[in-house]
């Protein structure tokens, strides 16, 4: 069960904050803030370069992950915490050029992890979320 208001969200395996699914800024903030030790910085960093890059873009929590998505188009991106890194989902990342550099067992997701003491290759990423912005995304929800 997630966290009630005024409650530590719980962390799930692997260090991912657990939080109650919601649309808008609000959850995705929640999402970040519970994010533990170095990630939440980077997940901070992430919000803002996404919110630069897709000055409209929307925002969701579902299955304890930020989504981001443009309206009309379905959803783009997400990540979720893991142990040693943040896995960044671009859900059509087939499409991306260059190719983000991780395979998945979904045919048209590719994936990037960051890492702790990583310093974010901004302009890479600015690049694949401006494209995955601009594609037909998912509509899963």
């Amino acid at each position: 069960m997630a966290a009630s208001e005024g409650e530590e969200p719980k962390l799930l395996s692997g260090g991912n904050p657990q939080i109650s699914k919601g649309d808008g800024d609000a959850p995705v903030q929640a999402y970040i803030s519970a994010m533990p030790g170095w990630k939440q910085e980077v997940g901070q960093q992430l919000d803002a370069l996404i919110e630069r890059t897709v000055p409209d873009v929307r925002k969701a929590v579902r299955w304890n992950s930020p989504f981001y998505g443009v309206e009309g188009q379905g959803w783009f991106l997400s990540y979720h915490c893991f142990t040693r890194y943040i896995k960044v989902a671009f859900l059509y990342g087939v499409q991306l050029d260059p190719l983000p550099p991780v395979g998945s067992k979904d045919p048209n997701a590719r994936y990037v992890h960051l890492h702790e003491d990583e310093e974010l290759d901004e302009e890479l990423l600015a690049s694949w979320i401006r494209q995955a912005a601009e594609i037909p995304g998912w509509d899963g929800f």
